[in-house]
């Protein structure tokens, strides 16, 4: 079989070394645009930030090493210009001398990827405006900035990217300032938790203005100043990290079915023409849950969409389940990940989401380096299957993320992943795994026996009318009445039974043990505030 294979870096040579595993007879060829056909492009910020000092280490495989170690055949610099799926032929162009060769193939796969959108104003083209996709990006960066003559940097682009960016700029003695045209940072969590990151971010001094468009660059010969269109902000360099664009221009008149440009795939990778196979940044696959097309531009997406995809032109039968939008990143002072829907996206997809936002610690609070998670987790009320979950701090949120993928894609009710036997030891984890203490307080909440406010709620004014209660470890916000749990032996003096009253506690645990107490002394009207004073910020009018 003869196959050309559209693009290298992750998914392109993952089909290719895919397909000569599976039949070493197979002919295979990748033609990629650039130089490089395998490099870490989600290591380009830590290449930046001297985290990795090595730029040979941001190099997976030169063309030849990748020859020698697959058999497949490679060539650089050369970029496809159109296709005829008729007679199965790929034109195409050699950057370099701009000469232009014909490729016949039985079987197509289309890698091209994806690059950074450059928005059309004045002064993009300004020297120390930078883009990061590419080795050359960061190691141009890193030049700059280790020659000393930059103290601040704006950052576009609150996505993780541009976050891990801001993190590295910073560990390099440069101020960032991350602006960004979306209403909150990290697509693909809530309101009421980017709001929290965002508050952190700040206290790490990275600042992060949202809802704000950039309107031009300006600066005489290289930057020195970000306009918006609210206000300006003066810059020694800039990197642009507002998204990135599937490249598939060149197919405009090949018939190929897109969305947005980007290339409609079926789960086994396969295009409307079943002799052409697409993977990668410039390809759709599917949600998981909700089965609709879903675009995963993520290394992990492409290694396993081209996995799928060899093994079904190799004649296997595989379908690719979809993805989850799972996603993990390092910012200073916290680690966030995410998997599945957010609140907003379950109400848009037609179920009735219902969630709970806790705080518990990481692994046995008497342990050194003992830190917290703070967690969202959404389930639908009807049939109390998980839909996604959201998780921020200091250690390893990468395993509770894992746990919820595991749980969403076996399509787990919250009661049977409640009872999962996981992993404890005080250096791992607490007795009650976080994932499942979460798991808990979410069916406290279905279930009725916790009554609640979300730190969404709260941040929406849904507690105004509410007199709020500390009943924090001691005495802690100004202008409440203070109530001990353990002091609580009847009716609580000055607090009527039919007071409209919200429990406030460190992390919400407390508040629903007294609101429990309450209950049992005739208090009918009491909210806990979910995750306490360690995600909201309380004030007493």
């Amino acid at each position: 079989m003869k196959v050309v294979v559209l693009g290298g870096v992750a998914a392109g040579t993952k089909v290719a070394a895919k397909l000569m595993r599976e039949n070493q007879m197979n002919e295979v060829l990748i033609l990629n645009k650039g130089a490089d056909i395998s490099y870490a492009g989600c290591g380009l910020p830590y290449y930046v930030g001297h985290v990795i000092e090595d730029k040979a280490s941001l190099i997976v495989n030169t063309p030849q090493m990748y020859e020698k170690l697959t058999g497949v055949k490679v060539k650089v610099n050369t970029e496809a210009t159109s296709i005829d799926r008729e007679n199965k032929k790929v034109m195409a162009k050699d950057v370099l001398t701009g000469e232009v060769q014909e490729y016949s193939y039985d079987k197509l796969v289309i890698a091209t990827g994806a690059s950074p959108i450059k928005p059309d104003i004045k002064g993009i083209d300004l020297e120390n405006v930078f883009f990061m996709r590419t080795p050359e990006d960061a190691i141009s960066l890193r030049k700059l900035i280790d020659e000393g003559n930059c103290k601040k940097a704006v950052v576009v682009g609150a996505g993780y990217i541009g976050l891990e960016i801001a993190e590295n700029l910073k560990l390099n003695g440069i101020r960032p300032f991350v602006l960004d045209m979306a209403p909150h940072v990290l697509p693909g969590f809530d309101a009421d938790m980017a709001d929290y990151i965002e508050r952190k971010l700040m206290e790490n001094q990275i600042p992060v203005v949202t809802g704000v468009q950039v309107t031009a660059l300006e600066g005489d010969g290289k930057v020195e100043k970000v306009v918006t269109n609210k206000r300006a902000y003066k810059a020694d360099l800039v990197v642009m990290s507002a998204g990135i664009r599937p490249n598939t221009a060149f197919l405009q008149d090949a018939g190929i079915e897109m969305f947005k440009g980007t290339i409609l795939t079926d789960e086994k990778g396969q295009t409307n023409d079943a002799d052409i196979y697409a993977a990668g940044d410039c390809a759709m696959v599917h949600n998981a849950i909700t089965g609709k097309p879903a675009w995963s531009p993520m290394g992990s997406t492409a290694n396993i969409a081209g996995r799928s995809a060899a093994k079904n032109m190799s004649g296997e039968n595989v379908s690719y389940q979809g993805v989850l939008g799972t996603a993990v990143c390092k910012l200073p002072g916290m680690n966030v990940g995410r998997c599945g829907l957010t609140e907003e996206q379950a109400k848009a997809e037609g179920f009735d989401p219902i969630s709970v936002v806790t705080a518990e610690d990481d692994k046995a609070h008497y342990m050194p380096g003992a830190a917290g998670f703070i967690t969202k987790m959404i389930a639908d009320k009807a049939d109390r299957r998980l839909l996604g979950i959201q998780v921020i701090g200091q250690g390893a949120v990468d395993k509770m993320v894992d746990i919820a993928v595991t749980g969403i894609s076996l399509k787990g009710t919250v009661d049977l992943l409640s009872n999962m036997d996981l992993a404890y030891a005080p250096p791992f984890s607490t007795a009650i795994h976080p994932f499942a203490h979460t798991l808990n307080v979410l069916m406290n909440k279905m279930d009725g026996t916790m009554d609640s406010f979300t730190p969404a709620e709260y941040l929406e004014g849904e507690a105004k009318e509410y007199r709020v209660i500390d009943t924090c470890k001691v005495p802690t916000i100004e202008g409440a009445q203070y109530v001990n749990l353990v002091d609580v032996n009847g009716l609580i003096e000055g607090v009527g039974t039919d007071e409209k009253l919200l429990l406030v506690c460190n992390r919400g645990r407390k508040a629903y043990l007294l609101q429990n107490r309450m209950a049992a002394y005739g208090y009918t009207n009491t909210k806990v505030l979910e995750g306490g004073i360690a995600v909201n910020d309380v004030e007493v009018e």
